[in-house]
C-alpha cells in the first residue's frame, strides 16, 4: 500500500509542477529560482518524502552553503538520494543521465529547473555538458553529482568518474563530499517496492579547489573518495576498490 501511495504522490506532484513549468518555459517566461516553480525539485521531493514516510536527517548542516557555489559529491545506491538532496540543497541542479530526460513531463520539466543532462555513453558529450555548466557554477549555482555514475547494489564505494571533479576545478569552487546512508533500505536498484526508512545525509569537510588545475583532478578524486570511504567505514562499510575510474 505504501508503494502505491508513493507512486501516486509522484504522479500528482509531476502533473502539478511539470505542466505549468513546461507551459511557462514554452512562452519564454523566466522562472524565479526562489519561486514555487523555480524550486519545483524541492517541493516535489519534500512532499514525496513526507507521503512515503522517509525522514531525512542532515548531519553537519553548516557545511551546506547558502549563497555560495559548491559541487556536492554523493554516493549513489538508490533514487532516493536524489530526493533527499533535493529537499535540503538550495539553488542547485543535479547532474543526471540523459535517459531520464526522455521521461514524459518529468524529464523536460526537471531539465528546465533542476537538472543538467549528460550522455554517459559518450565521454566527449559528457565533458561538454560539464563545460557548459561551469559559467553557471561560477555565477552562484551549486551542483549535485553522483561521481560513481550510476546506482550500485551496496554501500561500498566504486571508482569515481573524472568529469565532476574537472567541473569543480574549472569553476574553482569547493567540493563537498556527502555520504548518504539508509536509501538502500528504501528501494534497491531494480526493486519496484518502496520500504520507508530514514536517510542520513552526512556533509563532510569541504575540499577547496582554488589554485588547482586539470592535472590535479586525480588527487582531488582520491581525497574525496577516501573521505567518503572513511565515513562509510564508521558504519561498517569497507570500500576496497580504486578511487579513480580506469582510463578507457
Amino acid at each position: 500500500m505504501r508503494t502505491l501511495i508513493s507512486y501516486a504522490a509522484m504522479v500528482v506532484m509531476t502533473l502539478g509542477l511539470a505542466v505549468p513549468i513546461l507551459v511557462l518555459t514554452l512562452f519564454g517566461v523566466r522562472l524565479d529560482p526562489d519561486g514555487v516553480l523555480g524550486r519545483g525539485a524541492y517541493w516535489w521531493s519534500k512532499i514525496v518524502l513526507r507521503v512515503t514516510g522517509v525522514p531525512v536527517q542532515v548531519i553537519n548542516p553548516e557545511r551546506i552553503a547558502h549563497g555560495e557555489s559548491r559541487v556536492y559529491m554523493s554516493n549513489h545506491v538508490s533514487w532516493w538520494e536524489i530526493f533527499a538532496l533535493a529537499s535540503v540543497l538550495p539553488h542547485f541542479r543535479m547532474i543526471g543521465k540523459k535517459e531520464i530526460s526522455k521521461i514524459p513531463l518529468f524529464g523536460p520539466a526537471a531539465g528546465a529547473v533542476a537538472a543538467v543532462w549528460i550522455d554517459r555513453k559518450n565521454r566527449r558529450t559528457a565533458f561538454a555538458a560539464y563545460e557548459e555548466v561551469v559559467p553557471q557554477v561560477k555565477a552562484g549555482l551549486s551542483v549535485g553529482v553522483f561521481p560513481e555514475g550510476t546506482r550500485g547494489f551496496s554501500y561500498e564505494l566504486r571508482p569515481f568518474k573524472k568529469g565532476p571533479f574537472v567541473l569543480a576545478i574549472a569553476a574553482q569552487v569547493p567540493v563537498v563530499p556527502v555520504v548518504s546512508y539508509g536509501s538502500l533500505e528504501i528501494q534497491k536498484k531494480g526493486d519496484v517496492f518502496i520500504h520507508p526508512h530514514p536517510i542520513e545525509l552526512t556533509f563532510l569537510e569541504p575540499i577547496p579547489t582554488a589554485g588547482m588545475t586539470y592535472d590535479d583532478r586525480d588527487r582531488l578524486i582520491e581525497r574525496c573518495w577516501h573521505a567518503m570511504a572513511d565515513e562509510l567505514e564508521k558504519r561498517g562499510v569497507q570500500s576496497r576498490g580504486a578511487p579513480v575510474e580506469a582510463a578507457t
